[in-house]
C-alpha cells in the first residue's frame, strides 16, 4: 500500500488548475476558473475550479471532488492508479507501508516488468520504422492493411526481425536478465540458446489504463503450419489476460462521451475502427468476456454492443459473455456482420457512416438475437425448441429484477411472442432459474461467512449530494459547511464558531446520515484546525463520500460583482464577515428545531395525561416554548432557509 504520507505529499504538490488544465480549457473568472464540463455536454460553462480550496464542481451534472477525483473520473483510473499518475507527473517517489517479503518481491517484479515492456515496445517500434527489414516487411504489412502512420504511432505498433536474437542481444546489453525476459515472454530457450519469441512478427503492445505496456500480441506474417498465427505474453505479475481489454486506453474517452462500448474480437478490428473515427471500440482478444473485463467497461458505461463475425465461431463467442454482462447490469445488443466480413474489412469498405448505419439497423437485443438464432437451429424440432426456451429463460433470470424490473418484464413478453410460448409459464421458468441461482449463492455465502471479517458500519458509502434537498436537509448541510469553512473563526463574544455550535446544536437533530458523520468527524479529528487545514483534511479523507460532499459544500457558485456599489449604490457586504450572518442564521434554525421537538414532546405528554392540573402545567410549558420561538424570530428576523446545494 502507498504510505499515507506519500498520498498527502501528492495532494500537497498537485495543482488542480494545472492538472485539469491539461484536459479542459479553463478561463479565469473572479477567484475561480470555469469551463464547459468534461463529464457532460453543455454550451454554457457550469464547471468551476477553485485553486485556493483545491476543488472542482460542476453545477450542471453535480460532479465534484479534488485533483485525485478528477484524474480518477476523467482518465477512468482507480484511486491507487491516480496517485501513481500524479506522482509520475510531479516526479514524486512514493513510499510504501510495511510489506511482507512476498509483497516486496512481487512489486519489484511487477515494476521490473513495466520497465522492460516499455523498453521492448520502443525497440519493436524502432525496428518497424527505422530498419530496412522492418519497413519492407512489417511496415508494408500495416500499409497494406490500410493503416496510416498516425494510427501506427497511436497504438505503438512494432516489428521483431527474423534474425532470431536481435532483441535478446539488445536487452542483454542493457543488463536485463534472461529470467526476467523469459517471464515477460519476450525470449525462450531452445537447445541451450535464447531466441526472440516474436521473431518475424508484427507487434501489438497491450496497454493498461495509464498507457503503460502490460504485454504484447504478435502476429506471424509468413505461412507456417507449425507456428501459431498469434503469440501472446504469458500471464505474469503484470499481465493477467482476463483483466485486459485491447484498446481500452485509447477508447475510454469516447466510451464515456458516447456512453457506449463496442466490443470486437481482434487487434486490427479495434485499430481500423479507431482510424475510421469509431473510437469507442475495444477487443477481448479472442477470450470469453470475464467479470474483470466487464467491470473495466462498466466503470465507464453500461451500454454494450457486441460485434462479431457471422461465422459459427464468432456467434459462439458472442453468446458466451451475454449472461455475465446481463448479471452485471449491462444493456446488451449484438450485431453480426455480413458473411465473410470482419469489423476491419467492413469499416474499410463502408467507411464510418456506412458502418454506423449498418450497426444501428442490424443490432438486436439479447432476446431477439438468441431467439432468431435458436429457432433457425431448432428448425421445428420440439426438443431443441424446449432447450432454447430454457436457455432464454435462464438468460432473462440474469437481469437484476430489483433494479431493472421493467426490462425483465419486457424481455419476458418479447420471448413469449418470439418463441410462441405462454407468458405465465415463462415467468415461472424465469423465477425457477432465479431461485436456483440465489440458493446457490446463499450456500456459497454461508460457507464463507465464518471466515469473512465483519464490515465496520462506518465504512459503508453513501452517494454524494447532487439533487435538490428538502429544507431540513439543506440546513443540516449548511451547518456542516459552516463548520468546515469557519469552525475556528471568532464570533463577536470571543467564542469560536465551532464552540458555539457544540453548545447550541444537539447532534441528534441532524437526520441526514452523511451530514451527521461529517459533523462527528469534524469534532473527532478536525476541531482546532484553521479552515485551510480543515479543507485539506476532508479533501484527502479516505472516505470518497466525504471528499465529494466537501466539494459540493465548499465550492460556491455565486460571486458578488464589484460593480454593484458603483452602478447601483448598493453597499457590498464584507465577505470576510459573512460567516457571522451564516452562523447566526444556522444556529437559530437548530434552536428553533430543538424547541419544536420539545413542543412535540410536551404535546404528546398532554395527550397521555388525564390529570387536569398536570395538563394545565403542560399547556403553560407549551406556550412558553412558543413564546421563546417567537422571541428568537422577532429579534433576529426571519431565519434564512438555505437553498438547494447543487
Amino acid at each position: 500500500m502507498i504510505a499515507q504520507a506519500s498520498v498527502q505529499e501528492v495532494l500537497n504538490r498537485a495543482d488542480i488548475v494545472e492538472i485539469i488544465g491539461l484536459s479542459v480549457r479553463l478561463k479565469k473568472r473572479g477567484a475561480n476558473y470555469v469551463a464547459n464540463c468534461p463529464f457532460h455536454n453543455e454550451k454554457t460553462p457550469s464547471f468551476s475550479v477553485s485553486a485556493s480550496k483545491g476543488f472542482y464542481k460542476c453545477f450542471g451534472c453535480g460532479r465534484g471532488g479534488n485533483v485525485v477525483t478528477f484524474v480518477e473520473e476523467y482518465n477512468k483510473l482507480s484511486f491507487v492508479e491516480s496517485i501513481h499518475w500524479l506522482a509520475d507527473f510531479y516526479k514524486i517517489e512514493l513510499q510504501e507501508t510495511e510489506r511482507s517479503p512476498e509483497q516486496i518481491q512481487s512489486q519489484q517484479t511487477e515494476e521490473a516488468l513495466r520497465i522492460l515492456n516499455e523498453f521492448a515496445a520502443h525497440f519493436f517500434s524502432e525496428s518497424l520504422c527505422q530498419t530496412e527489414e522492418g519497413k519492407n516487411i512489417g511496415l508494408s504489412y500495416f500499409r497494406e492493411r490500410g493503416l496510416r502512420q498516425e494510427t501506427i504511432d497511436t497504438f505503438r505498433l512494432g516489428y521483431c526481425d527474423e534474425s532470431g536474437d536481435s532483441f535478446f542481444r539488445e536487452a542483454k546489453s542493457k543488463d536485463y536478465s534472461p529470467e526476467l525476459l523469459e517471464k515477460a515472454g519476450l525470449i525462450r530457450e531452445r537447445h541451450g540458446q535464447y531466441q526472440d519469441s516474436y521473431r518475424g512478427r508484427v507487434i501489438f503492445p497491450i496497454q493498461g489504463n495509464t498507457g503503460r505496456v502490460l504485454g504484447f500480441g504478435a502476429r506471424i506474417l509468413k505461412s507456417n503450419d507449425k507456428a501459431p498465427k498469434y503469440v501472446n505474453t504469458p500471464e505474469n505479475e503484470l499481465y493477467i489476460k482476463s483483466r485486459v481489454l485491447y484498446g481500452l486506453y485509447q477508447a475510454r474517452q469516447a466510451m464515456s462521451k458516447l456512453n457506449e462500448c463496442l466490443l470486437v474480437e481482434g487487434y486490427l478490428d479495434v485499430i481500423s475502427l479507431h482510424q475510421a473515427g469509431i473510437q469507442h471500440a475495444v477487443a477481448s482478444s479472442g477470450t470469453s468476456l470475464t467479470e474483470d473485463q466487464l467491470r473495466a467497461i462498466g466503470h465507464i458505461t453500461k451500454n454494450l454492443n457486441i460485434l462479431y463475425d457471422a461465422d459459427p465461431a464468432g456467434i459462439k463467442a458472442a453468446l458466451r459473455g451475454i449472461d455475465l454482462a446481463l448479471s452485471q447490469g449491462f444493456r446488451v445488443h449484438l450485431v453480426l456482420l455480413p458473411e465473410g466480413e470482419d469489423p476491419d474489412s467492413f469499416v474499410q469498405k463502408q467507411g464510418k457512416s456506412g458502418f454506423e448505419t449498418y450497426v444501428a439497423v442490424h443490432k438486436q437485443d439479447v432476446i431477439h438475437f438468441r431467439a432468431d438464432l435458436g429457432l433457425r437451429e431448432a428448425a421445428g424440432d420440439p426438443l431443441k425448441k424446449n432447450t432454447l426456451v430454457n436457455e432464454i429463460a435462464e438468460t432473462i433470470s440474469r437481469v437484476n429484477k430489483a433494479e431493472d424490473f421493467s426490462l425483465q418484464q419486457h424481455y419476458i413478453r418479447q420471448a413469449s411472442t418470439l418463441l410462441d410460448v405462454d407468458e405465465g409459464g415463462l415467468v415461472i421458468l424465469v423465477n425457477k432459474y432465479l431461485r436456483e441461482r440465489l440458493d446457490a449463492e446463499a450456500r456459497t455465502r454461508k460457507k464463507g461467512s465464518e471466515q469473512a471479517p465483519a464490515v465496520p458500519a462506518d465504512t459503508r458509502t453513501e452517494p454524494a449530494l447532487t439533487q435538490p434537498l428538502p429544507t431540513a436537509e439543506m440546513q443540516e448541510w449548511a451547518l456542516v459547511r459552516l463548520l468546515l469553512e469557519s469552525g475556528e473563526l471568532p464570533l463577536s463574544d470571543g467564542k469560536k464558531v465551532a464552540d458555539e455550535i457544540a453548545e447550541r446544536v444537539d447532534p441528534t437533530l441532524i437526520e441526514t446520515p452523511l451530514a451527521r458523520r461529517m459533523f462527528d468527524e469534524y469534532f473527532s479529528h478536525a476541531t482546532g484546525l484553521l479552515p485551510p487545514k480543515v479543507i485539506a483534511y476532508f479533501v484527502s479523507h479516505p472516505n470518497p463520500d466525504f471528499q465529494r460532499q466537501a466539494a459540493s459544500l465548499l465550492h460556491h457558485r455565486d460571486e458578488v460583482s464589484p460593480n454593484w456599489k458603483a452602478m447601483h449604490d448598493i453597499e457590498l457586504p464584507d465577505i470576510d464577515q459573512l460567516y457571522l450572518t451564516d452562523a447566526d442564521s444556522t444556529l437559530c434554525y437548530f434552536e428553533l428545531k430543538m424547541l419544536e421537538k420539545a413542543q412535540e414532546q410536551v404535546m404528546q405528554k398532554m395527550r397521555d395525561e388525564s390529570n387536569m392540573e398536570h395538563i394545565r402545567t403542560l399547556q403553560m410549558m407549551y406556550l412558553e416554548l412558543a413564546r421563546v420561538k417567537q422571541d428568537i424570530v422577532s429579534k433576529r428576523g426571519t431565519v434564512t432557509l438555505h437553498q438547494p446545494l447543487k
